[in-house]
């Protein structure tokens, strides 16, 4: 089946896709099955997507009855009223006001509009590593090389080191280095911006980068440094919100409350509704708050709001923001372990369950593992039934956050197996 669709397909499929050549049938809880009717353990949620897991019966009831009634639309709905005041309740601090739209860069691209009429600026800070999307508004903030030989960037942005300490780009270590990043940024926007910065955009907790966990000393400065430049302080939640790092949001882990909030991903668990918020202040901006400039044709209509409503409401009645962090702590743990075995794991590192390891030559050098060799890894979990961003040398684990601890067990059982037989063969030297 898959080889039949490459025939219509574009090129350009997720890599983990092309690799996996899987084609699937349907899911239940944390595990996908394929049309062959083989099973695998999900310990990647369709990029942190997946939050309640797969055909969570809540949802699929909630979506099925709102679809019979009403789905598109930007008039106010029953669902979407009530999302409104559930965010509104567990944003921090005074982030009460949401506009919805139907994918990240979308929200990202808008909360950049809103900072630049906030602010009456234009020019945008992000960070070595970060990703907001693909859209032409935040290539240029795309924080590695695949914004490469697009054509000209969006001009106004620049980009500071982030603080992702096993691998500092500044060749410094933690704590010692007195998170000597944040000297850097604020001598760099001082060198090399027009002094016209609307906003700084940031990753609480980078995830394209390899699920990257900053010490908690970044964020807050950060924060600092932005508005010492009169800008607006952008936290991109996307994949760290709604409770997958053990905390409601990623920015909660350090009580920085931001000053625009972008949301998605596990916000719809699969459903494509995104979004941002702000304070009454900052969305009071024109144009942003004229009528149509902040709005989508898609975003925030009845169905949208439903499946984020039912996902948001089962994620807090259900406990999950907990569970991730009870299951996640115990995950953490685990991988730890394999790396007291494993001589190529370089470094394990998580939040709740926004975990991520780095496989590497040499512990002393820390050169990355050969592709080759990660992607030996990806198929050999795969052909065991384990589903993991594991095919770079910076392995990503983002499951659903209903993930059991026997569930973990058995993920990290299937991933020893697999590492043992990389250690037997010496292939990670190569």
């Amino acid at each position: 089946m898959y080889a039949e669709e490459q025939q219509f397909l574009a090129p350009g499929l997720q890599r983990i896709a092309q690799l996996s050549e899987l084609a699937l049938a349907e899911g239940r809880g944390c595990t996908l099955i394929d049309v062959d009717g083989n099973e695998y353990l999900d310990f990647f949620a369709g990029v942190a997507v997946a939050s309640l897991g797969h055909s969570h019966p809540r949802f699929v009831a909630a979506l099925t009855n709102q679809i019979e009634r009403l789905a598109v639309g930007s008039f106010t709905s029953e669902p979407r009223l009530q999302l409104m005041k559930v965010l509104a309740e567990i944003a921090p601090g005074a982030l009460k006001r949401t506009q919805l739209y139907s994918g990240g860069a979308e929200a990202v691209e808008a909360a950049i509009r809103l900072a630049k009429a906030y602010t009456k600026k234009y020019e945008v800070v992000g960070f070595w590593g970060g990703f907001h999307g693909k859209t032409g508004g935040v290539m240029g903030l795309i924080g590695d090389e695949w914004k490469q030989k697009w054509g000209p960037l969006p001009g106004g942005t620049y980009q500071v080191p982030y603080a992702d300490c096993y691998r500092c780009p500044l060749k410094l270590n933690y704590p010692d280095c007195g998170v000597a990043c944040l000297d850097f940024m604020r001598q760099s926007l001082k060198t090399t911006t027009a002094g016209m910065i609307a906003a700084v955009l940031i990753e609480p907790m980078q995830g394209t980068a390899g699920n990257v966990i900053p010490p908690p000393e970044f964020l807050p400065g950060v924060r600092d440094i932005a508005h010492e430049n009169d800008a607006l302080l952008i936290v991109d939640e996307m994949i760290t919100g709604f409770g997958r790092t053990g905390l409601p949001f990623g920015c909660n882990h350090t009580n920085v409350e931001p000053d625009v909030m972008t949301i998605g991903k596990g916000f719809g668990n699969g459903f494509p509704v995104t979004g941002l918020m702000s304070t009454d202040e900052i969305t009071a901006a024109p144009p942003f708050s004229k009528a149509s400039s902040s709005s989508s044709s898609y975003g925030g209509n009845a169905l949208a709001a439903t499946a984020a409503l039912t996902t948001v409401e089962t994620i807090l009645d259900e406990g999950l923001i907990d569970n991730a962090a009870r299951v996640g702590a115990f995950l953490l743990d685990e991988l730890r372990g394999l790396q007291e075995k494993y001589e190529f794991i370089g470094d394990v590192r998580g939040a709740g369950l926004l975990l991520g390891m780095d496989l590497v030559k040499n512990r002393a050098t820390k050169e990355p593992l050969a592709r080759e060799v990660s992607e030996e890894i990806f198929l050999g979990a795969l052909r065991r039934g384990l589903l993991l961003m594991g095919y770079f040398s910076r392995v990503r684990i983002n499951p659903p956050l209903i993930l059991s601890e026997s569930e973990a067990r058995d993920g990290v059982a299937i991933l020893d197996e697999v590492f043992a037989d990389v250690a037997r063969s010496g292939r990670y030297r190569q």
